[in-house]
C-alpha cells in the first residue's frame, strides 16, 4: 500500500513537470496578464479630466445643448512579444491557438515561397564562442496581440471613466512568421534613410549611448544585451502597427477620432405637445463616445506610449525603452535575462473621449494638455 501511494505522488510529481513550464522559460496566461496589467495600472493609466464635450440633442419638444466630462488616460492596447522559436510566443493561450496557426501557414505556402526556409532563421545568435568575442546578432519572432483587458475597458467606457480601445481582445495584429520576407528578409525595409544613416531613429541618446535603431523593422538585431534586443523587437512591431500603409503584413491600429455607439433601447415617452395635449414619442436612446485615439508609436516618447514588462520580470511601473545605463554596473538588462529568450510587454498608449450626451457632437474644449 505503502508503495503504491509512493508511485503515485511520483506520477503526480510527473504530471505537473509535464504541464508547467520550467522557471526558465518565459511563460504566461491570460488570468496573469489580467493581474499585472491591473496591479500596474495605478502607475501607467495616468487617468485625469482634461476638459469638456458639447453635444446638442433634439426631440419633438426641441433641442438643447448639454455637455460631458473629456477624460484622458492610457489604455493597455496590445500584447507585444519578442519570443525564439516560431509559434512559440510566451503567451500560453496565443502559443496555443495562433501561434499553431501562424506556424502552419509560415512553413506551409510562405515557407515555398522564400528564398530560405522559413523556420531556420529563428532562434540564431550569430558570432563565435571565443571569450573575447560576444555573440550579438540576434534573431526574434515577434506578436502584437490585442490585450484581453479590451472588454473590461468597454464596460467602463458605458460610463464615461475610461475610453474605449482601437484594439480587440485576443486578434492577431501582428505576427512575424507571417510577414516573413520582411521580418527575415530586410525587403523593402533596407530602403528607408533610417535603415543605413546612423544617429536616424534610434532607441537612446545617439551618439552618447544606443540600444539600436527602429529601422530596419526586422527580427534581426545587434545587440549584446538580449533584454535590449527583444526590447528592439517589439518597439519595431509596436511601430508597425501604430501606422498604416507600412510595407508588411499586419492590421494597423492608426485611425482619426471617432464615435463609438451602442443602441440601449427604444424609450416610449408621453410629451406635451404645446396645446395641453399629451402625445406619445418614440425615440432611440443611445450610448457611446467620443473617442480621440493615440497616434503612431514614437520611440523615447512617452506621449504616444509606454511598455510594461510582463515576461520575464513582471513590472509595475511603464517607461519608454533607450535609458541611459552607461554608469550602471549591470545595465538595463540585470535583473531581466529570460534562460529561453522570450519576452512580452504591455503597451499602453494614451486616450481621449467623453461621453456622448445628445445626436450630435458640437465641439470640446481643453483644459490641460493630454498627454502631459
Amino acid at each position: 500500500m505503502k508503495t503504491e501511494r509512493t508511485c503515485c505522488r511520483w506520477l503526480a510529481v510527473v504530471l505537473v513537470l509535464a504541464i508547467v513550464p520550467t522557471a526558465q522559460a518565459g511563460f504566461i496566461t491570460t488570468p496573469q496578464i489580467v493581474a499585472q496589467t491591473t496591479a500596474g495600472a495605478l502607475t501607467c493609466m495616468r487617468w485625469m479630466p482634461i476638459g469638456l464635450c458639447f453635444w446638442l440633442r433634439c426631440s419633438w419638444t426641441g433641442c438643447s445643448v448639454r455637455t460631458s466630462l473629456k477624460v484622458g488616460h492610457y489604455n493597455p492596447d496590445l500584447v507585444v512579444s519578442a519570443y525564439n522559436e516560431l509559434g512559440g510566443n510566451p503567451w500560453a493561450e496565443i502559443r496555443a491557438t495562433l501561434g499553431l496557426a501562424q506556424k502552419a501557414a509560415a512553413t506551409g505556402l510562405l515557407g515555398t515561397l522564400l528564398p530560405v526556409p522559413i523556420d531556420s532563421a529563428g532562434n540564431r545568435t550569430e558570432g563565435s564562442s571565443e571569450q573575447r568575442d560576444h555573440k550579438n546578432m540576434v534573431f526574434r519572432e515577434a506578436d502584437a496581440i490585442g490585450h484581453p483587458m479590451g472588454t473590461l475597458t468597454g464596460v467602463a467606457a458605458g460610463v464615461g471613466l475610461l475610453c474605449q480601445s482601437q484594439t480587440t481582445p485576443f486578434f492577431p495584429y501582428f505576427q512575424s512568421g507571417l510577414d516573413a520576407l520582411s521580418w527575415r528578409q530586410e525587403v523593402p525595409e533596407i530602403f528607408y534613410p533610417a535603415s543605413w544613416i546612423p544617429g536616424m531613429r534610434e532607441i537612446g541618446t545617439w551618439p552618447l549611448q544606443t540600444w539600436g535603431s527602429v529601422h530596419p523593422r526586422t527580427g534581426w538585431t545587434t545587440q549584446a544585451e538580449e533584454p535590449k534586443a527583444a526590447a528592439i523587437n517589439v518597439q519595431r512591431a509596436g511601430d508597425i502597427v501604430t501606422r498604416a500603409a507600412q510595407p508588411h503584413v499586419y492590421v494597423p491600429l492608426s485611425g482619426a477620432s471617432y464615435m463609438h455607439n451602442d443602441v440601449i433601447s427604444i424609450i416610449d415617452n408621453w410629451v406635451d405637445d404645446g396645446f395641453g395635449n399629451l402625445i406619445n414619442q418614440w425615440f432611440v436612446s443611445f450610448s457611446g463616445q467620443k473617442v480621440w485615439p493615440p497616434g503612431p508609436l514614437v520611440e523615447k516618447n512617452h506621449r504616444t506610449g509606454t511598455w510594461q514588462m510582463l515576461v520575464p520580470t513582471p513590472e509595475l511601473t511603464c517607461d519608454v525603452f533607450g535609458t541611459n545605463d552607461l554608469a550602471s554596473i549591470n545595465g538595463w538588462g540585470g535583473g531581466r535575462v529570460d534562460g529561453a529568450g522570450d519576452y512580452a510587454w504591455n503597451l499602453w498608449r494614451p486616450y481621449k473621449c467623453c461621453s456622448r450626451r445628445g445626436q450630435w457632437f458640437l465641439f470640446d474644449i481643453d483644459w490641460f494638455s493630454y498627454p502631459p
